[in-house]
């Protein structure tokens, strides 16, 4: 929402009919977007980091009864199904009008591609929640500017939605790479992996 407001005061401030400068600023608005979403991605990390700190200190075997994996997992579908909520609010939003969407000449295929590119965005913010833990976890900070990037790529390519699979295979297939990473990080072997993708 901060990004959200910081854009919307940027694009006021400005001038509404040059068409370079607005589209300038929705670009810089969905990148300040992903890179605070990132921010505080971080900050939950680091949150949930002394919160485990904690329950180590007050469990009677010094163990803590969750894991940072546990945690990465639920924090990253957490992330996604916000992400998804605010995706469809919107999307509804354009559904109630007072136009409709695709009258002029326009895609008829733009609810059903809204509806994947939130499930992908879902299941990616599940992936990019473990490697970014994961990251942050064993400071392998490659991995964290991994996930910004994919961030970055993802967001990015919503530009390119009048050819919707400009968007939808790039995003689907960096989803797949995602979900592969993020099961070798979280102690999957690759062994099982080929297994499953050979269903065998």
């Amino acid at each position: 929402l901060l990004s959200s407001l910081i854009w919307f005061i940027a694009v006021k401030a400005s001038d509404p009919r040059d068409e370079r400068l607005q589209k300038g600023l929705l670009i810089f608005g969905v990148m300040f977007s992903v890179l605070l979403q990132e921010a505080f991605r971080f900050l939950y990390y680091k949150l949930l980091r002394k919160a485990i700190e904690g329950l180590v200190a007050l469990s009677e075997d010094g163990c803590s009864p969750i894991s940072i994996q546990q945690m990465a997992y639920v924090a990253g579908v957490g992330f996604g199904l916000m992400s998804g909520a605010f995706s469809m609010i919107n999307l509804l939003a354009d559904a109630l009008g007072p136009g409709t969407v695709g009258i002029h000449g326009d895609s008829q295929l733009y609810f059903l591609t809204s509806a994947f590119m939130t499930m992908v965005l879902i299941f990616l913010h599940t992936f990019w929640g473990i490697l970014f833990f994961h990251g942050c976890e064993h400071q392998r900070w490659w991995e964290i500017m991994a996930v910004v990037v994919m961030h970055l790529a993802v967001s990015g390519s919503s530009f390119c939605n009048p050819l919707y699979v400009g968007s939808l295979v790039p995003s689907y297939l960096l989803m797949a790479a995602a979900a592969a990473w993020a099961y070798l990080v979280s102690g999957g072997s690759a062994q099982n992996l080929r297994r499953f993708l050979l269903c065998k």
